[in-house]
């Protein structure tokens, strides 16, 4: 089972960046699909999610409105698009996938069972 995210770099604030999350070993759609984030001296947080079939999504209240999450099961693969970046979404940006079967996909970080290696994103002012 592999997770690999990748997308990161160095933006001006205002800019936008896609993120992308490899995946292999797995049949993706069975999994729900997370994007968290932890930024220097912070815990990590949730930001957004998906549900297996992508009907539904989840965005925390930080960047409602600013990214989009998407899947393509069929490239077992995820994004994470950010506009209006700022720089305080500066911070390490991890993909996760999740197994199981829930009413909800704004899931916490232990119900998720693997977990790529994060992608570092910097927004400069």
């Amino acid at each position: 089972v592999q997770l690999q995210a990748s997308g990161g770099g160095l933006v001006q604030a205002g800019g936008s960046l896609t993120l992308s999350c490899a995946t292999s070993g797995f049949t993706l759609d069975r999994y729900v699909i997370g994007w968290f984030r932890q930024a220097p001296g912070k815990e990590r947080e949730g930001i957004s999610s998906i549900s297996k079939s992508g009907d539904r999504s989840y965005y925390a209240d930080a960047v409602k409105g600013r990214f989009t999450i998407a899947r393509d099961n069929a490239k077992n693969a995820a994004f994470l698009r950010m506009n209006s970046l700022k720089p305080e979404d500066t911070a390490i940006y991890y993909c996760a996938v999740a197994a199981g079967d829930y009413s909800r996909i704004n899931l916490p970080e232990y119900e998720y069972d693997f977990w790529g290696q994060g992608t570092l994103v910097t927004v400069s002012s």
